[in-house]
């Protein structure tokens, strides 16, 4: 007993040789007595154990089994287990990862992703008490196996199983060593909208990789407003057959972008069938998943027949970073595949490069685990122990029971390997997502772009701008050209009407009214009129044929509703509608629209009489402010102009009471430049140019605008509008089908009640010319294209106010319909080539009534207009003021200073300075001037006569200068 004690213990640190007679032993003995023993060993060495934690120095094990799931016998499979056996054996070569540890290597075939046979095979691996396991090869398996390992808490470290519902939440001991598909459809949505296309075909292999890689599609596409328009499985065990029929349905179908997610054994068989299907040619997008660019990898050179399968196709690879580390190992990749059969393909693969950094980042979790003081145990499963079944042999599953300790040192991994950074995120997924964008032309591949998760779609390396503020906008998403399918740089447009002889059905709207825009020509079922022939002239434009019909919708006697018509369009009865539909809010929620063709918005059409005269009239041009402020501004332009000339023009000198009359009528006499007063002072002339500028445009705007009012206001209408009709009580006509009732009810808020439908316009213009109060209505609300036809012929109505819609007529489609977004771009070349207009002067020429539909009312000259020029104005009249200001003060300081000293200036009053300096500017100039001269010429005669002493000259002056300053 005691030596089936002892194998019992060391199992897991012995060779497989004595492995393998411990569980012969094992399998001798009686199982109950085992587990006694092995329980009482087990609280032994657990008590050991923890005495000798807090030491954190655990004695590590010679071996640790760990394994490895894959399809070893594929081409794939190779490349991987050679990139796993070099990790391996660098890991036990190097000193300082594991110390004296070595990783003891079991590598299981995974049966060609049978789910069953990996059962079997995946408990074969677990059996050998493997601490984890890196695989399995696929994510069928990997659905199946994670069950198990959360069971034993063995750690799955898998870089192929991208599956995107391997979720670590569900499956915590699932640990994916590469980024998820959930990125690479992302990286695909992305390049589908960079291109402006909004369908694909997905066609997938249907397991759960395929599915779920398609769902994470569909998602992304839906973030883009795309989506996939039709989804094209195939058997995991699809012949060729079934692949051809498969590719025949996608041809017939309208979308020609094409995303195929397979895997690296029936990926190439799909392209072999499309090739000899002729759909690799002009007009197909094809986008393969990660799987090619792996296949390109590993055939490097691949074959000239396969290269010219897949021309054109663009694909999607994981991007690894260049650095010296990458660098070493590709080189040691030439030496490990030198020795291998030439026929076999060894190229480097992205996934050869994470199969290595999977193996260094366990063995650096090892590493930490053994550090922090913890020992590999297992133990029995009680629950494993209640299946009865000898001949399974489920007693040799045992837990590992540190494996959450594992599992939690592998999140915590932080490594630059050769595949890159390796750490985990809080959603334990690797950082910094990215890929090449890979464009299959000639002999070769090229590169014509980034994709990351932090700046979307670049043309420069993701690392680049990592460190840069994220900026994922449209403008940002840049790509190199690309050579599609058929050899042609020119984008393919993604889409052709399905090759099935089915016709577009377009509905046609058949009113009772305006047959201009649209009606049927009789005993056939062609339609005519405005909006018809831009409908055929836009669909000639087309780089294309477009096979529709006619299909004419409504009864004849009535006019049909278009937003039900536009419902139609959803259901599926119509492909389109092309007449007069307007664009409208509701309507835009269920379909698309075109570029509209001609513009219309809801007016107010009321009868007019002739306005009776008003004797205020000439008043009408300003608004009151606006004759206030230009009176202050003549008056006190009048009064500036006074100031700067009174001292130097006789013509504003005199009694008081005649300068207010000459500044009264020197200002208003500018109105008409007939002003008789002559300004002599430069400033005066300044301001008086700046003001009669001014004047100038004032005549001008009130003589315009008053011609105006007298013209306009010889028709009038009591209302003057929408806001008339809201505060009234009066009924409102409306044409029967139109959105006009809802906006109304809806927007406007007016009660449903006082709407009255009206179907012809000759009801409609009799209920105007009954009235309101006599059983018509006192206004009529339709779109304005439909009322410049209405009031051609009827002179005596018009519209009143201004359009309170802005809107206007386009043809629709389904939602995201491709050929809404063409026919809106032939729509803007006919109206660049003037087409549009010549159609338009065809059917719609105005006649002689129409100009009566302009405003009844003139909108009143507003001070906010002409606020500029006062500014300039006003601003002109104070800076000649200032420099006048600073002039007389420099003149009354000189010549004040002549007539009296320092002392008796001192000895003044402050008032009666001011006195003296008001007199002296109300003085003339030239009298200041001559008297300065005079007093100068009696000071220097006066000196030549006295002589004498300078004492007694000196004060015989100051006695003089005395007698002028009491003098003036």
């Amino acid at each position: 007993m005691s030596k089936i004690l002892v194998s019992r213990v060391t199992i897991a640190h012995h060779t497989n040789k004595k492995k393998k007679m411990t569980r012969r032993i094992y399998q001798a003995t009686n199982p109950t007595m085992i587990e006694v023993w092995f329980l009482a060993l087990l609280v032994l060495s657990n008590g050991l154990s923890s005495t000798g934690a807090g030491k954190n120095n655990s004695t590590r094990p010679d071996f640790v089994n760990i394994g490895a799931l894959f399809s070893f016998n594929t081409t794939v499979g190779r490349n991987i287990k050679l990139a796993i056996e070099a990790a391996i054996e660098d890991v036990n070569s190097d000193p300082n990862i594991l110390g004296k540890t070595k990783l003891n290597l079991s590598l299981q075939e995974d049966s060609k992703y049978r789910g069953f046979l990996s059962i079997a095979e995946v408990l074969q691996v677990m059996a050998r008490h493997t601490v984890a396991i890196i695989g399995p090869h696929s994510s069928v398996t990997a659905h199946v196996i994670t069950h198990i390992a959360n069971e034993l808490q063995v750690p799955l470290l898998s870089f192929s199983a991208l599956d995107p519902t391997l979720s670590s939440l569900q499956f915590p001991f699932f640990i994916r060593t590469c980024h998820s598909d959930l990125y690479q459809m992302a990286a695909i949505a992305d390049l589908v909208d960079h291109y402006g296309w909004k369908d694909v075909i997905a066609v997938y292999i249907d397991d759960d990789n395929g599915r779920n890689g398609i769902g994470a599609l569909g998602d992304k596409l839906a973030e883009k407003r795309c989506k996939i328009s039709y989804k094209a499985p195939l058997s995991p065990e699809a012949t060729r057959e079934e692949i051809t029929n498969v590719l025949v349905q996608v041809a017939l179908a309208e979308s020609r972008v094409i995303v195929v997610h397979a895997n690296t054994v029936w990926g190439p068989k799909v392209f072999n069938v499309a090739k000899y299907l002729g759909m690799m040619g002009t007009g197909y997008v094809w986008i393969a998943t990660a799987f090619l660019s792996a296949l390109i990898d590993i055939y490097n050179p691949v074959p000239l027949d396969s290269m010219d399968e897949i021309q054109g196709v663009l694909t999607p690879r994981v991007y690894t970073p260049d650095s010296e580390l990458k660098r070493r190992f590709v080189s040691r990749w030439k030496n490990l595949t030198s020795g291998n059969n030439a026929n076999v393909p060894f190229g480097l693969s992205f996934l050869a490069l994470y199969a290595y950094d999977t193996v260094y980042a366990l063995a650096h979790a090892l590493d930490a685990f053994f550090k922090q003081g913890n020992q590999i145990t297992f133990s029995d499963d009680s629950r494993l122990s209640l299946i009865s079944g000898d001949n399974l042999h489920l007693d040799a599953l045992k837990i590992f029971n540190e494996g959450n300790l594992l599992r939690r040192n592998i999140y915590a991994i932080n490594m630059t390997g050769v595949s890159g950074p390796f750490k985990y995120t809080y959603d334990r997924n690797l950082v910094n997502p990215a890929y090449e964008i890979i464009n299959v032309v000639g002999t070769g591949i090229r590169r014509i772009g980034y994709w990351s998760n932090y700046s979307g779609l670049s043309v420069i390396p993701p690392e680049t701008l990592f460190s840069k503020p994220a900026n994922i906008s449209r403008a940002n998403q840049k790509l190199l050209p690309v050579i599609w399918p058929g050899e042609t740089d020119q984008k393919p447009r993604g889409w052709v009407f399905p090759n099935n002889g089915r016709l577009l059905k377009i509905g046609v709207p058949k009113g009772v009214t305006y047959h201009e825009f649209v009606s049927q020509v009789k005993g056939t079922d062609m339609f005519e009129g405005f909006c018809i022939d831009v409908f055929l002239s836009a669909v000639n434009l087309l780089p294309y044929a477009v096979p529709y019909k006619f299909i004419p919708y409504g009864d004849g006697k009535n006019n049909p509703s278009i937003t039900e018509l536009v419902r139609l369009i959803t259901t599926g009865e119509f492909d389109g509608a092309v007449g007069d539909i307007a664009i409208t809010t509701e309507r835009t929620r269920m379909v698309d629209f075109t570029q509209p063709y001609i513009e219309s918005g809801l007016v107010v059409v009321a009868p007019v009489r002739e306005s009776k005269s008003n004797a205020l009239a000439f008043l009408a041009p300003f608004t009151p402010k606006m004759w206030c402020v230009t009176a202050v501004f003549f008056i006190l332009v009048g009064a500036v102009v006074w100031i700067l000339e009174h001292r130097v023009n006789d013509d504003f000198r005199g009694p008081p009471k005649k300068q207010v009359v000459t500044v009264l009528w020197f200002s208003f006499s500018t109105m008409f430049f007939s002003h008789r007063e002559n300004t002599v002072s430069t400033l005066g002339r300044f301001v008086l140019i700046i003001w009669l500028f001014v004047v100038l445009i004032i005549n001008s705007s009130y003589t315009a605008s008053l011609t105006s009012i007298l013209t306009v206001q010889q028709l009038s209408s009591p209302i003057k509008g929408i806001e008339s009709l809201v505060n009234g009580k009066d009924l409102i006509g409306y044409t029967q089908g139109s959105f006009a009732k809802n906006y109304l009810v809806q927007e406007i808020g007016i009660e449903e009640s006082r709407l009255v439908p009206l179907k012809t316009p000759a009801e409609a213009a009799n209920a105007l010319k009954k009235g309101s109060q006599n059983g018509g209505v006192a206004a009529y609300i339709d779109e304005r294209a439909y009322i410049d036809i209405f009031l051609s012929t009827r002179c005596d109505l018009t519209v009143v106010g201004s359009e309170f819609t802005r809107n206007g007529w386009g043809f629709a489609f389904p939602r995201d319909s491709p050929l809404a977004i063409d026919l809106s771009t032939a729509i803007l070349q006919m109206t660049d080539n003037g087409d549009l207009q010549r159609i338009h002067d065809k059917w719609l020429l105005s006649s002689a009534c129409l100009s009566q539909g302009s405003k009844l009312e003139v909108e009143r000259l507003q001070l906010k207009s002409f606020w500029g020029l006062y500014v300039i104005c006003g601003s002109a009249c104070l800076l000649a003021l200032f420099i006048y200001l600073l002039q007389i003060l420099r003149q009354y300081q000189k010549h004040y200073s002549q007539e009296v000293d320092s002392t008796e200036q001192s000895l003044r009053s402050g008032s009666s300075q001011l006195r003296t300096f008001l007199s002296f500017v109300d003085e003339k100039e030239e009298t200041v001037k001559s008297r300065s001269k005079r007093r100068k010429m009696e000071r220097i005669s006066y000196r030549s006569s006295k002589g004498g002493s300078p004492i007694n000259s000196n004060k015989g002056y100051a006695s003089y200068r005395s007698e002028c300053a009491t003098e003036l």
